[in-house]
This record gives structure tokens, C-alpha cells and sequence, in this order.
């Protein structure tokens, strides 16, 4: 559960704050409603708070939870680099990953995003994508970490030529 002024994330818009916590008729029935004002862009967004963890609104991550993001962005051998899809399948798959909430997934896709834009030009529905991964990875690690959105970008970039380092070793 949510209190007014919580940190909280929405998947695929990520960071945001419960502004109030409001109840309305809806079908003939008082159901009660998360206020959320995403920071990233200012839009708000009502969750009845009945469905928010089916929904997959959740808590900023942890330490525990960083230190995985850190090593899912840096795991070069998971990547899905597979170039024989279709960039509309692989888009769609991105999307699916974004939307699913876990940051996790979000971290995976950036990760996958970015070492694929190394080797070929990403479509213009993919380099979206990479941005909205970028975005949203970002933005949940500098407040989580209350770092500024530069240096956990910096960090994120050190783990991926780290990881490319690695990656060229064994080869």
C-alpha cells in the first residue's frame, strides 16, 4: 500500500509520486484511486489502488535490486542480438519487456538496445525504445540512489564498454 507523498513506479512511465489517494463512483461502486503525477513528463495517472500491484505499480528498487540491475545491464551473454528477426518482432518484444514493469526487463532491453546498435543501425521505432529504456533505467536509479540522472548514466556506460572489453577478450 501507498501513501500520499510515496516514491512509486507505473510501468512503462516510471518514476512518480502518489500525489493523493481519492475515492470515485465507477459503475455504480466507490472504488478508491492512487493520484499518480509521473516526474518525468508531469502526466497524471489514477490506479485504483485495488489493482495496483496486478497493474505493476511498485516501490523504488533496492540496494540489493541495483546491484542485479548493474549486473543484468553488464550480462553481454544473456543479450537477445538475434538480427535474423524482424525489427517490427524485435520491437514488439521490446515493448512487451517495457511494459511488463520490472526493472529488470527495462534494464535487459537497454542492455540488448544498446549492444545492437554497436553492430547495425537500429530502426526508428527501436531507437525509441532505446531511449524510453534509457529513460526509465536512469531515472529510477538516480532516485533511488539520489544521484544525478548524468552520473548513473556515466556508470551505466562504464558497464557497457567494460563489458564490450570482456566480450572482445574472448574472442
Amino acid at each position: 500500500m501507498f501513501e500520499v507523498g510515496d516514491i512509486a513506479v507505473y510501468p512503462a512511465y516510471g518514476v512518480a509520486v502518489v500525489e493523493h489517494i481519492e475515492r470515485r463512483e465507477v459503475n455504480g461502486c466507490s472504488q478508491s484511486f492512487y493520484v499518480l503525477r509521473i516526474l518525468n513528463n508531469d502526466v497524471t495517472i489514477m490506479v485504483p489502488t485495488d489493482n495496483a500491484a496486478k497493474i505493476g505499480m511498485r516501490q523504488l528498487i533496492s540496494e540489493d535490486e541495483l546491484q542485479k540491475v548493474y549486473e543484468v545491464l553488464g550480462d553481454f551473454k544473456s543479450a537477445n542480438l538475434d538480427t535474423s528477426e524482424t525489427w517490427n518482432r524485435r520491437y514488439r518484444n521490446y515493448r512487451q519487456r517495457i511494459r511488463s514493469g520490472s526493472i529488470m526487463d527495462v534494464a535487459s532491453v537497454l542492455r540488448d538496445l544498446y549492444l545492437l546498435s554497436e553492430t547495425k543501425e537500429l530502426s526508428t521505432g527501436e531507437k525509441r525504445i532505446l531511449d524510453a529504456a534509457k529513460n526509465l533505467v536512469v531515472k529510477e536509479i538516480s532516485f533511488a540512489c539520489h544521484k544525478d540522472e548524468n552520473a548513473v548514466w556515466a556508470e551505466i556506460e562504464e558497464v557497457f564498454k567494460n563489458g564490450n572489453k570482456k566480450k572482445r577478450k574472448k574472442s
